[in-house]
Protein backbone atom coordinates (compact mmCIF):
# COMPACT_ATOMS: atom_id res chain seq x y z
CA UNK A 1 0.00 0.00 0.00
CA UNK A 2 1.11 3.74 -0.64
CA UNK A 3 2.06 5.85 2.55
CA UNK A 4 1.00 9.46 3.12
CA UNK A 5 4.72 10.55 2.16
CA UNK A 6 4.00 9.19 -1.11
CA UNK A 7 4.94 12.98 -2.96
CA UNK A 8 8.23 12.91 -0.80
CA UNK A 9 9.15 9.31 -1.91
CA UNK A 10 8.38 10.00 -5.21
CA UNK A 11 9.54 13.94 -5.71
CA UNK A 12 11.52 12.79 -8.67
CA UNK A 13 8.18 11.51 -10.55
CA UNK A 14 6.18 14.18 -9.27
CA UNK A 15 8.63 16.93 -10.66
CA UNK A 16 8.79 15.55 -13.97
CA UNK A 17 4.91 15.47 -14.22
CA UNK A 18 4.35 18.43 -12.70
CA UNK A 19 6.55 20.03 -15.57
CA UNK A 20 4.72 18.17 -18.11
CA UNK A 21 1.08 19.20 -16.73
CA UNK A 22 1.87 22.63 -16.54
CA UNK A 23 3.24 22.51 -20.34
CA UNK A 24 0.19 21.15 -21.34
CA UNK A 25 -2.45 23.05 -19.23
CA UNK A 26 -0.53 26.37 -21.00
CA UNK A 27 -1.43 24.76 -23.83
CA UNK A 28 -4.73 24.32 -22.83
CA UNK A 29 -5.14 27.43 -21.57
CA UNK A 30 -3.85 28.92 -24.82
CA UNK A 31 -6.13 26.77 -26.95
CA UNK A 32 -9.37 28.03 -25.12
CA UNK A 33 -8.63 32.03 -25.13
CA UNK A 34 -10.86 32.46 -28.39
CA UNK A 35 -13.90 30.48 -26.05
CA UNK A 36 -13.38 31.44 -22.34
CA UNK A 37 -11.84 34.66 -20.63
CA UNK A 38 -10.06 33.87 -16.67
CA UNK A 39 -12.29 36.55 -15.50
CA UNK A 40 -15.07 33.97 -16.50
CA UNK A 41 -12.96 30.37 -14.75
CA UNK A 42 -16.33 30.34 -12.87
CA UNK A 43 -18.35 29.40 -15.69
CA UNK A 44 -15.98 26.49 -17.02
CA UNK A 45 -16.05 22.79 -15.46
CA UNK A 46 -12.66 21.39 -15.98
CA UNK A 47 -11.94 17.79 -15.80
CA UNK A 48 -9.23 15.27 -17.13
CA UNK A 49 -10.00 12.17 -18.55
CA UNK A 50 -7.25 9.36 -18.01
CA UNK A 51 -8.53 7.32 -21.04
CA UNK A 52 -8.04 8.40 -25.01
CA UNK A 53 -11.22 8.60 -26.49
CA UNK A 54 -12.09 8.05 -30.61
CA UNK A 55 -15.51 9.33 -31.11
CA UNK A 56 -18.20 11.47 -29.81
CA UNK A 57 -20.92 9.82 -32.10
CA UNK A 58 -23.66 8.71 -29.86
CA UNK A 59 -24.06 5.40 -31.74
CA UNK A 60 -20.09 4.52 -30.70
CA UNK A 61 -20.81 5.69 -27.28
CA UNK A 62 -19.98 2.29 -25.75
CA UNK A 63 -17.89 2.94 -22.02
CA UNK A 64 -18.04 6.10 -19.61
CA UNK A 65 -14.88 8.12 -21.15
CA UNK A 66 -16.99 8.42 -24.40
CA UNK A 67 -20.51 8.29 -22.53
CA UNK A 68 -19.88 11.34 -20.64
CA UNK A 69 -18.66 14.12 -23.22
CA UNK A 70 -21.65 12.29 -25.51
CA UNK A 71 -24.16 13.11 -22.74
CA UNK A 72 -23.78 16.84 -22.63
CA UNK A 73 -23.90 16.62 -26.55
CA UNK A 74 -27.60 14.66 -27.32
CA UNK A 75 -30.44 13.73 -26.02
CA UNK A 76 -33.07 10.81 -26.23
CA UNK A 77 -37.03 10.45 -25.79
CA UNK A 78 -35.95 9.56 -22.35
CA UNK A 79 -33.76 9.79 -19.45
CA UNK A 80 -33.26 8.91 -16.02
CA UNK A 81 -32.81 10.83 -12.90
CA UNK A 82 -30.41 10.84 -9.69
CA UNK A 83 -32.53 7.85 -8.42
CA UNK A 84 -32.86 5.90 -11.71
CA UNK A 85 -36.60 6.64 -12.51
CA UNK A 86 -37.33 6.90 -16.41
CA UNK A 87 -37.96 11.20 -16.50
CA UNK A 88 -39.54 12.89 -20.07
CA UNK A 89 -36.86 13.83 -22.61
CA UNK A 90 -37.83 14.76 -26.13
CA UNK A 91 -40.91 12.97 -25.23
CA UNK A 92 -42.79 14.55 -23.06
CA UNK A 93 -45.24 11.70 -22.38
CA UNK A 94 -45.91 8.03 -23.70
CA UNK A 95 -48.15 5.31 -24.08
CA UNK A 96 -47.44 1.86 -23.17
CA UNK A 97 -50.18 -1.28 -24.52
CA UNK A 98 -51.23 -3.77 -22.01
CA UNK A 99 -49.84 -6.40 -23.47
CA UNK A 100 -46.42 -4.39 -23.25
CA UNK A 101 -45.32 -4.91 -26.71
CA UNK A 102 -46.21 -1.03 -28.03
CA UNK A 103 -44.66 2.19 -27.35
CA UNK A 104 -46.17 5.19 -28.56
CA UNK A 105 -43.87 8.44 -27.70
CA UNK A 106 -45.40 12.00 -27.63
CA UNK A 107 -42.53 14.17 -28.58
CA UNK A 108 -41.84 17.95 -27.73
CA UNK A 109 -42.42 20.69 -30.44
CA UNK A 110 -39.57 23.01 -28.62
CA UNK A 111 -36.65 20.80 -29.24
CA UNK A 112 -33.76 22.20 -31.30
CA UNK A 113 -30.28 20.90 -32.83
CA UNK A 114 -27.55 22.54 -32.70
CA UNK A 115 -26.57 25.38 -35.54
CA UNK A 116 -25.29 23.99 -38.47
CA UNK A 117 -24.49 25.70 -41.78
CA UNK A 118 -25.94 21.72 -43.36
CA UNK A 119 -29.67 22.81 -42.27
CA UNK A 120 -29.25 25.15 -44.83
CA UNK A 121 -31.95 27.32 -43.23
CA UNK A 122 -32.48 31.07 -42.13
CA UNK A 123 -31.15 30.59 -38.55
CA UNK A 124 -29.39 27.32 -39.32
CA UNK A 125 -30.94 25.13 -37.14
CA UNK A 126 -34.40 22.87 -36.89
CA UNK A 127 -36.65 21.11 -35.09
CA UNK A 128 -36.29 17.62 -33.80
CA UNK A 129 -39.25 15.46 -35.15
CA UNK A 130 -40.26 11.79 -35.25
CA UNK A 131 -38.61 10.75 -38.24
CA UNK A 132 -35.54 11.83 -36.94
CA UNK A 133 -35.49 8.98 -34.55
CA UNK A 134 -36.60 6.59 -37.00
CA UNK A 135 -33.30 8.10 -39.30
CA UNK A 136 -31.13 7.38 -35.54
CA UNK A 137 -32.11 4.48 -34.87
CA UNK A 138 -31.39 3.16 -38.47
CA UNK A 139 -27.85 3.84 -37.69
CA UNK A 140 -27.42 1.73 -35.13
CA UNK A 141 -28.51 -1.30 -37.09
CA UNK A 142 -26.86 0.09 -40.17
CA UNK A 143 -23.51 -2.73 -41.39
CA UNK A 144 -21.91 0.12 -42.95
CA UNK A 145 -22.29 2.33 -39.27
CA UNK A 146 -21.13 -0.97 -37.40
CA UNK A 147 -22.42 0.52 -34.04
CA UNK A 148 -22.01 -1.27 -31.27
CA UNK A 149 -25.11 -0.29 -29.86
CA UNK A 150 -27.05 -2.07 -32.04
CA UNK A 151 -28.17 -5.35 -29.83
CA UNK A 152 -30.23 -2.00 -28.53
CA UNK A 153 -32.91 -2.84 -30.79
CA UNK A 154 -32.80 -6.42 -31.10
CA UNK A 155 -36.21 -6.96 -29.60
CA UNK A 156 -37.63 -4.60 -31.35
CA UNK A 157 -40.07 -5.28 -34.53
CA UNK A 158 -40.52 -2.25 -36.35
CA UNK A 159 -40.15 1.22 -35.50
CA UNK A 160 -42.27 4.44 -37.31
CA UNK A 161 -42.89 8.23 -37.68
CA UNK A 162 -46.78 8.50 -37.30
CA UNK A 163 -46.13 12.46 -38.19
CA UNK A 164 -44.21 14.56 -36.99
CA UNK A 165 -44.76 14.71 -33.11
CA UNK A 166 -45.37 10.71 -32.54
CA UNK A 167 -43.05 7.85 -32.43
CA UNK A 168 -44.23 4.28 -32.27
CA UNK A 169 -42.01 1.29 -31.40
CA UNK A 170 -42.92 -2.45 -31.76
CA UNK A 171 -41.65 -5.03 -29.67
CA UNK A 172 -40.84 -8.43 -30.72
CA UNK A 173 -41.52 -9.57 -27.10
CA UNK A 174 -42.12 -7.82 -23.70
CA UNK A 175 -39.39 -6.39 -22.17
CA UNK A 176 -39.57 -4.79 -18.83
CA UNK A 177 -36.41 -2.55 -19.27
CA UNK A 178 -37.24 -1.02 -22.53
CA UNK A 179 -38.07 2.40 -21.39
CA UNK A 180 -34.60 2.42 -19.01
CA UNK A 181 -32.38 0.84 -22.06
CA UNK A 182 -33.76 3.89 -24.17
CA UNK A 183 -32.31 6.13 -22.27
CA UNK A 184 -29.07 4.92 -22.94
CA UNK A 185 -26.54 7.07 -25.27
CA UNK A 186 -26.77 4.57 -28.37
CA UNK A 187 -30.26 5.52 -28.72
CA UNK A 188 -29.36 9.70 -29.17
CA UNK A 189 -31.24 11.52 -31.67
CA UNK A 190 -28.85 12.74 -34.54
CA UNK A 191 -29.37 14.86 -37.55
CA UNK A 192 -29.63 13.40 -41.05
CA UNK A 193 -28.23 16.57 -42.71
CA UNK A 194 -25.26 16.83 -40.79
CA UNK A 195 -24.47 13.49 -40.75
CA UNK A 196 -24.27 13.14 -44.62
CA UNK A 197 -22.64 16.64 -44.42
CA UNK A 198 -19.65 14.73 -42.86
CA UNK A 199 -20.03 11.05 -43.14
CA UNK A 200 -17.65 8.97 -41.34
CA UNK A 201 -16.02 12.91 -39.49
CA UNK A 202 -19.06 13.28 -38.18
CA UNK A 203 -17.42 11.31 -35.03
CA UNK A 204 -14.85 14.75 -34.33
CA UNK A 205 -18.00 17.09 -35.72
CA UNK A 206 -21.19 16.24 -33.32
CA UNK A 207 -23.95 18.04 -33.76
CA UNK A 208 -26.60 16.74 -30.87
CA UNK A 209 -29.41 19.07 -29.10
CA UNK A 210 -27.43 18.62 -25.24
CA UNK A 211 -27.29 21.27 -22.89
CA UNK A 212 -23.85 22.30 -24.37
CA UNK A 213 -22.36 22.08 -28.13
CA UNK A 214 -19.59 20.80 -29.68
CA UNK A 215 -17.00 23.59 -30.21
CA UNK A 216 -13.22 22.18 -30.60
CA UNK A 217 -11.53 18.98 -30.28
CA UNK A 218 -7.70 18.66 -29.94
CA UNK A 219 -7.49 14.76 -29.67
CA UNK A 220 -5.30 13.63 -27.36
CA UNK A 221 -4.92 16.89 -25.66
CA UNK A 222 -8.48 18.72 -25.12
CA UNK A 223 -12.11 19.25 -25.87
CA UNK A 224 -13.98 22.26 -25.55
CA UNK A 225 -17.96 21.81 -25.45
CA UNK A 226 -19.52 25.47 -24.87
CA UNK A 227 -23.15 26.11 -23.45
CA UNK A 228 -25.98 25.97 -26.03
CA UNK A 229 -28.19 28.60 -25.72
CA UNK A 230 -30.90 27.19 -27.68
CA UNK A 231 -31.33 24.31 -24.67
CA UNK A 232 -34.92 23.11 -24.03
CA UNK A 233 -34.80 22.36 -20.09
CA UNK A 234 -35.22 24.54 -17.47
CA UNK A 235 -34.87 24.19 -13.65
CA UNK A 236 -37.56 24.40 -11.38
CA UNK A 237 -37.27 28.20 -11.06
CA UNK A 238 -37.98 28.57 -14.91
CA UNK A 239 -34.14 29.37 -15.51
CA UNK A 240 -32.93 28.33 -18.73
CA UNK A 241 -30.28 25.08 -18.71
CA UNK A 242 -27.08 24.65 -18.38
CA UNK A 243 -25.93 27.21 -15.74
CA UNK A 244 -22.03 26.52 -17.34
CA UNK A 245 -20.72 28.30 -19.92
CA UNK A 246 -18.29 25.45 -20.95
CA UNK A 247 -16.84 22.30 -20.29
CA UNK A 248 -13.27 22.17 -21.18
CA UNK A 249 -12.29 18.42 -20.74
CA UNK A 250 -8.22 17.47 -20.94
CA UNK A 251 -6.50 14.06 -21.57
CA UNK A 252 -3.75 13.44 -18.64
CA UNK A 253 -3.17 9.40 -18.64
CA UNK A 254 -1.26 9.73 -15.84
CA UNK A 255 -3.44 9.56 -12.42
CA UNK A 256 -0.75 11.10 -10.12
CA UNK A 257 -0.37 14.48 -12.47
CA UNK A 258 -4.46 14.34 -12.53
CA UNK A 259 -4.55 14.13 -8.52
CA UNK A 260 -1.72 16.90 -8.52
CA UNK A 261 -4.22 19.19 -10.83
CA UNK A 262 -6.89 18.80 -8.65
CA UNK A 263 -5.00 19.62 -5.33
CA UNK A 264 -3.79 22.84 -7.13
CA UNK A 265 -7.15 23.62 -8.25
CA UNK A 266 -6.80 23.18 -11.74
CA UNK A 267 -9.69 20.62 -12.63
CA UNK A 268 -13.00 20.55 -10.32
CA UNK A 269 -13.35 17.10 -9.88
CA UNK A 270 -12.48 13.35 -9.55
CA UNK A 271 -14.12 10.68 -9.84
CA UNK A 272 -12.21 7.71 -9.10
CA UNK A 273 -10.11 6.33 -5.93
CA UNK A 274 -6.86 5.73 -7.41
CA UNK A 275 -3.79 3.72 -5.15
CA UNK A 276 -1.09 5.88 -6.48
CA UNK A 277 -3.52 9.33 -4.09
CA UNK A 278 -6.08 7.74 -2.54
CA UNK A 279 -3.65 7.34 1.02
CA UNK A 280 -2.86 11.34 0.54
CA UNK A 281 -6.81 12.46 0.91
CA UNK A 282 -8.45 9.57 2.12
CA UNK A 283 -8.12 8.01 5.75
CA UNK A 284 -7.73 4.09 6.23
CA UNK A 285 -11.17 4.44 7.44
CA UNK A 286 -12.27 5.90 4.37
CA UNK A 287 -12.98 9.59 5.56
CA UNK A 288 -11.87 12.79 3.93
CA UNK A 289 -8.14 14.05 5.38
CA UNK A 290 -8.30 17.34 7.58
CA UNK A 291 -6.26 19.18 5.31
CA UNK A 292 -8.29 18.90 2.28
CA UNK A 293 -11.69 19.74 4.45
CA UNK A 294 -11.74 23.34 3.48
CA UNK A 295 -10.79 22.53 -0.42
CA UNK A 296 -13.02 19.62 -1.37
CA UNK A 297 -16.22 17.86 -1.29
CA UNK A 298 -16.64 14.21 -0.62
CA UNK A 299 -19.30 11.91 -1.97
CA UNK A 300 -19.93 8.10 -2.36
CA UNK A 301 -22.74 6.46 -3.62
CA UNK A 302 -23.82 3.21 -4.63
CA UNK A 303 -23.01 2.44 -7.65
CA UNK A 304 -24.73 -0.22 -10.20
CA UNK A 305 -21.43 -2.22 -10.71
CA UNK A 306 -20.44 -5.40 -9.46
CA UNK A 307 -16.63 -6.54 -9.16
CA UNK A 308 -16.04 -10.04 -9.34
CA UNK A 309 -13.55 -12.81 -10.83
CA UNK A 310 -15.11 -14.89 -13.07
CA UNK A 311 -14.53 -18.58 -14.08
CA UNK A 312 -14.63 -20.03 -17.78
CA UNK A 313 -16.36 -23.50 -16.78
CA UNK A 314 -16.05 -24.81 -20.94
CA UNK A 315 -12.30 -25.09 -19.64
CA UNK A 316 -10.61 -28.27 -19.40
CA UNK A 317 -8.76 -27.78 -16.52
CA UNK A 318 -10.40 -29.61 -13.52
CA UNK A 319 -10.15 -26.98 -10.47
CA UNK A 320 -12.61 -24.64 -12.68
CA UNK A 321 -14.88 -27.25 -13.81
CA UNK A 322 -15.16 -28.22 -9.79
CA UNK A 323 -17.70 -26.37 -7.77
CA UNK A 324 -16.05 -27.41 -4.57
CA UNK A 325 -13.15 -25.20 -5.54
CA UNK A 326 -15.23 -22.60 -6.88
CA UNK A 327 -17.23 -22.75 -3.08
CA UNK A 328 -13.82 -22.18 -1.56
CA UNK A 329 -12.73 -19.92 -3.29
CA UNK A 330 -15.90 -17.74 -1.98
CA UNK A 331 -15.29 -19.02 1.13
CA UNK A 332 -11.35 -18.20 1.69
CA UNK A 333 -11.01 -14.62 2.10
CA UNK A 334 -11.91 -11.54 4.16
CA UNK A 335 -14.20 -9.06 1.46
CA UNK A 336 -14.30 -6.67 4.85
CA UNK A 337 -10.63 -6.47 5.26
CA UNK A 338 -10.24 -6.23 1.56
CA UNK A 339 -12.38 -3.53 1.32
CA UNK A 340 -10.95 -1.59 4.57
CA UNK A 341 -7.51 -1.80 3.56
CA UNK A 342 -7.20 -2.16 0.30
CA UNK A 343 -9.47 0.29 -0.98
CA UNK A 344 -10.23 2.33 2.29
CA UNK A 345 -13.64 1.85 3.06
CA UNK A 346 -14.90 2.39 -0.87
CA UNK A 347 -17.81 -0.28 -1.59
CA UNK A 348 -19.45 -2.87 -0.05
CA UNK A 349 -18.55 -6.53 0.62
CA UNK A 350 -20.41 -8.38 -2.12
CA UNK A 351 -21.73 -10.86 0.69
CA UNK A 352 -25.00 -11.64 -0.79
CA UNK A 353 -25.96 -12.43 -4.96
CA UNK A 354 -24.73 -11.02 -8.14
CA UNK A 355 -26.94 -8.27 -8.06
CA UNK A 356 -25.58 -5.16 -6.74
CA UNK A 357 -27.56 -3.00 -4.18
CA UNK A 358 -29.59 -0.11 -5.41
CA UNK A 359 -31.80 -2.33 -7.66
CA UNK A 360 -34.76 -5.07 -6.53
CA UNK A 361 -33.33 -8.40 -6.19
CA UNK A 362 -30.59 -7.40 -4.19
CA UNK A 363 -29.40 -8.15 -0.15
CA UNK A 364 -32.42 -10.71 -0.26
CA UNK A 365 -30.01 -14.19 -0.29
CA UNK A 366 -27.09 -15.39 1.71
CA UNK A 367 -23.88 -15.19 -0.37
CA UNK A 368 -20.10 -16.18 1.21
CA UNK A 369 -18.57 -15.43 4.21
CA UNK A 370 -14.98 -15.57 5.10
CA UNK A 371 -14.99 -18.77 6.58
CA UNK A 372 -11.30 -20.40 6.45
CA UNK A 373 -12.38 -23.20 8.18
CA UNK A 374 -14.95 -24.48 5.49
CA UNK A 375 -12.67 -23.39 2.50
CA UNK A 376 -10.15 -25.76 3.95
CA UNK A 377 -12.39 -28.50 4.12
CA UNK A 378 -13.95 -27.85 0.23
CA UNK A 379 -10.56 -28.06 -0.34
CA UNK A 380 -9.59 -30.97 1.30
CA UNK A 381 -12.54 -32.58 -0.31
CA UNK A 382 -11.21 -31.99 -3.94
CA UNK A 383 -8.29 -33.38 -2.84
CA UNK A 384 -9.73 -36.69 -1.71
CA UNK A 385 -12.23 -37.35 -4.80
CA UNK A 386 -9.08 -36.03 -7.79
CA UNK A 387 -5.95 -37.22 -6.00
CA UNK A 388 -4.58 -34.04 -6.82
CA UNK A 389 -2.79 -32.89 -3.79
CA UNK A 390 -1.56 -29.01 -5.28
CA UNK A 391 -4.29 -27.54 -7.12
CA UNK A 392 -3.73 -24.78 -8.55
CA UNK A 393 -5.71 -21.70 -10.61
CA UNK A 394 -4.52 -18.87 -12.76
CA UNK A 395 -6.39 -15.69 -12.58
CA UNK A 396 -6.23 -12.90 -15.15
CA UNK A 397 -6.01 -9.18 -14.59
CA UNK A 398 -4.42 -5.57 -14.94
CA UNK A 399 -2.75 -3.45 -12.76
CA UNK A 400 -5.12 -1.45 -11.21
CA UNK A 401 -6.69 -4.78 -9.30
CA UNK A 402 -3.41 -6.45 -9.09
CA UNK A 403 -3.42 -5.60 -5.21
CA UNK A 404 -6.93 -7.24 -4.42
CA UNK A 405 -5.73 -10.43 -6.36
CA UNK A 406 -2.76 -10.46 -4.54
CA UNK A 407 -4.63 -10.31 -1.50
CA UNK A 408 -6.67 -13.14 -2.59
CA UNK A 409 -3.85 -15.22 -3.39
CA UNK A 410 -2.08 -14.71 -0.05
CA UNK A 411 -6.00 -15.65 1.93
CA UNK A 412 -6.30 -18.93 -0.20
CA UNK A 413 -2.73 -20.15 0.05
CA UNK A 414 -3.62 -20.30 4.06
CA UNK A 415 -6.32 -22.92 3.14
CA UNK A 416 -4.53 -25.28 0.50
CA UNK A 417 -5.40 -23.85 -3.17
CA UNK A 418 -2.12 -22.06 -5.20
CA UNK A 419 -3.16 -19.08 -7.14
CA UNK A 420 -0.92 -17.62 -9.82
CA UNK A 421 -1.63 -13.86 -11.35
CA UNK A 422 -1.29 -13.15 -14.96
CA UNK A 423 -1.36 -9.40 -15.37
CA UNK A 424 -1.96 -8.13 -18.68
CA UNK A 425 -3.14 -4.86 -20.25
CA UNK A 426 -6.96 -4.37 -19.77
CA UNK A 427 -7.01 -4.05 -23.95
CA UNK A 428 -5.83 -8.33 -24.01
CA UNK A 429 -8.09 -8.69 -20.50
CA UNK A 430 -11.15 -8.01 -22.60
CA UNK A 431 -10.20 -9.93 -25.43
CA UNK A 432 -9.15 -13.07 -23.66
CA UNK A 433 -12.12 -13.07 -21.77
CA UNK A 434 -14.06 -12.85 -24.65
CA UNK A 435 -12.55 -15.22 -26.17
CA UNK A 436 -12.31 -17.95 -23.67
CA UNK A 437 -8.56 -17.84 -22.71
CA UNK A 438 -8.50 -17.46 -19.12
CA UNK A 439 -9.87 -19.97 -17.24
CA UNK A 440 -10.62 -17.18 -14.36
CA UNK A 441 -10.50 -13.74 -14.84
CA UNK A 442 -10.74 -10.71 -12.81
CA UNK A 443 -14.24 -8.48 -14.13
CA UNK A 444 -16.65 -5.87 -13.77
CA UNK A 445 -20.42 -5.70 -14.33
CA UNK A 446 -21.62 -1.87 -14.81
CA UNK A 447 -25.31 -1.84 -15.38
CA UNK A 448 -26.41 -0.56 -19.21
CA UNK A 449 -29.66 0.49 -17.71
CA UNK A 450 -31.71 -0.34 -14.36
CA UNK A 451 -32.81 -3.63 -13.99
CA UNK A 452 -31.58 -6.57 -12.65
CA UNK A 453 -31.96 -8.19 -15.55
CA UNK A 454 -28.87 -6.69 -17.00
CA UNK A 455 -26.94 -8.70 -14.45
CA UNK A 456 -28.77 -11.57 -14.83
CA UNK A 457 -28.34 -11.71 -18.67
CA UNK A 458 -24.51 -13.07 -17.75
CA UNK A 459 -25.65 -16.40 -17.34
CA UNK A 460 -28.08 -16.89 -19.65
CA UNK A 461 -27.24 -19.78 -21.66
CA UNK A 462 -28.08 -18.10 -25.01
CA UNK A 463 -25.88 -15.35 -24.62
CA UNK A 464 -22.52 -16.98 -24.93
CA UNK A 465 -19.43 -15.13 -25.35
CA UNK A 466 -18.49 -14.26 -28.26
CA UNK A 467 -22.29 -13.31 -28.99
CA UNK A 468 -23.63 -12.17 -25.75
CA UNK A 469 -21.83 -11.22 -22.06
CA UNK A 470 -21.88 -14.85 -20.70
CA UNK A 471 -18.46 -14.80 -20.23
CA UNK A 472 -18.12 -17.44 -17.77
CA UNK A 473 -20.61 -20.69 -20.45
CA UNK A 474 -22.69 -20.99 -17.06
CA UNK A 475 -25.63 -22.84 -18.53
CA UNK A 476 -28.54 -23.92 -16.50
CA UNK A 477 -31.95 -25.36 -17.63
CA UNK A 478 -33.31 -24.14 -14.70
CA UNK A 479 -32.17 -20.47 -14.43
CA UNK A 480 -32.99 -20.29 -18.42
CA UNK A 481 -36.15 -21.13 -17.69
CA UNK A 482 -36.82 -18.70 -15.08
CA UNK A 483 -34.70 -15.95 -17.09
CA UNK A 484 -37.31 -16.06 -19.67
CA UNK A 485 -40.56 -16.21 -17.80
CA UNK A 486 -39.38 -12.71 -15.89
CA UNK A 487 -39.03 -11.33 -19.27
CA UNK A 488 -42.89 -11.40 -19.35
CA UNK A 489 -43.95 -9.87 -16.52
CA UNK A 490 -44.09 -6.51 -15.86
CA UNK A 491 -44.43 -5.89 -12.00
CA UNK A 492 -41.71 -5.49 -10.89
CA UNK A 493 -42.63 -7.00 -7.38
CA UNK A 494 -43.42 -10.23 -8.65
CA UNK A 495 -40.45 -9.90 -11.44
CA UNK A 496 -38.30 -9.42 -8.11
CA UNK A 497 -39.03 -13.41 -7.09
CA UNK A 498 -37.66 -14.54 -10.62
CA UNK A 499 -34.39 -12.37 -9.54
CA UNK A 500 -33.94 -13.87 -6.58
CA UNK A 501 -34.50 -17.58 -7.67
CA UNK A 502 -32.13 -16.94 -10.47
CA UNK A 503 -29.27 -15.03 -8.61
CA UNK A 504 -29.68 -18.10 -5.41
CA UNK A 505 -28.93 -20.21 -8.09
CA UNK A 506 -26.09 -18.22 -9.44
CA UNK A 507 -24.38 -18.42 -6.02
CA UNK A 508 -25.09 -21.57 -5.23
CA UNK A 509 -23.17 -22.69 -8.03
CA UNK A 510 -20.62 -20.49 -7.98
CA UNK A 511 -19.31 -19.18 -11.89
CA UNK A 512 -18.45 -16.20 -10.26
CA UNK A 513 -16.69 -14.77 -6.77
CA UNK A 514 -18.69 -11.60 -6.19
CA UNK A 515 -15.64 -9.15 -5.05
CA UNK A 516 -17.94 -6.30 -3.91
CA UNK A 517 -20.70 -3.89 -5.14
CA UNK A 518 -18.73 -0.64 -6.14
CA UNK A 519 -19.65 3.18 -5.07
CA UNK A 520 -19.21 6.13 -6.88
CA UNK A 521 -16.42 8.27 -5.39
CA UNK A 522 -16.45 11.68 -6.21
CA UNK A 523 -14.24 14.68 -5.14
CA UNK A 524 -15.20 18.06 -6.43
CA UNK A 525 -13.89 21.95 -5.01
CA UNK A 526 -15.73 23.73 -2.75
CA UNK A 527 -16.80 25.92 -5.86
CA UNK A 528 -18.93 23.29 -7.39
CA UNK A 529 -22.58 22.84 -6.49
CA UNK A 530 -25.66 21.32 -8.37
CA UNK A 531 -23.30 17.95 -9.46
CA UNK A 532 -25.08 15.55 -7.81
CA UNK A 533 -23.91 11.35 -8.33
CA UNK A 534 -26.51 8.47 -9.55
CA UNK A 535 -25.64 4.89 -8.88
CA UNK A 536 -24.94 4.53 -12.98
CA UNK A 537 -22.03 7.35 -12.50
CA UNK A 538 -23.46 9.37 -15.20
CA UNK A 539 -22.13 12.81 -15.91
CA UNK A 540 -24.50 15.73 -16.05
CA UNK A 541 -23.77 19.06 -16.05
CA UNK A 542 -26.65 20.70 -17.32
CA UNK A 543 -27.69 21.31 -13.06
CA UNK A 544 -24.08 22.37 -12.15
CA UNK A 545 -22.76 25.91 -10.81
CA UNK A 546 -19.53 27.22 -10.47
CA UNK A 547 -19.16 29.72 -7.95
CA UNK A 548 -16.09 32.37 -7.40
CA UNK A 549 -13.10 31.28 -5.37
Amino acid sequence: MYHNNIFLRKSSTWTAAAWLVVVLLSLFVIGCSNTTNTDRDHEVFRYNEQYQISTLDPAFARNPPIIWPVNQLFNGLVQLDNDLNVQPDIAKSWIISEDALYYSFTLRDDVKFHKHEAFNTVDSTRNVVASDFVYSFDRLTDPAIASPGSWVLSNVEHYKAENDSTFTVKLKQPFPAYLGLLSMRYCSVVPKEVTTFYGNEFRSNPIGTGPFKFKRWEEGVKLVLRKNELYYEKDAAGNSLPYLEAVAITFLPDKQSEFLQFAQGNIDFLNSLDPSYKDEILTASGTLREKYEDQVNFEKVPWLNTEYIGFYLDSNTPEVQSTLLRKAVNYGFDREKMITYLRNGIGKPAVNGFIPKGLPGFNEIEGYNYNPTLAKELVAQYTAQTGDQSPQLTIGTNSQYLDICEYIQRELQKVGLDVQIDVMPPSTLRQMKSSGELDAFRASWIADYPDAENYLSLFYSKNFTPNGPNYTHFKSATFDSLYEKSLSITDINERKQYYIKMDSLIIEQSPIIPLYYDEVVRFTQKTISGFEPNAQNFLVLKYVKKSKE
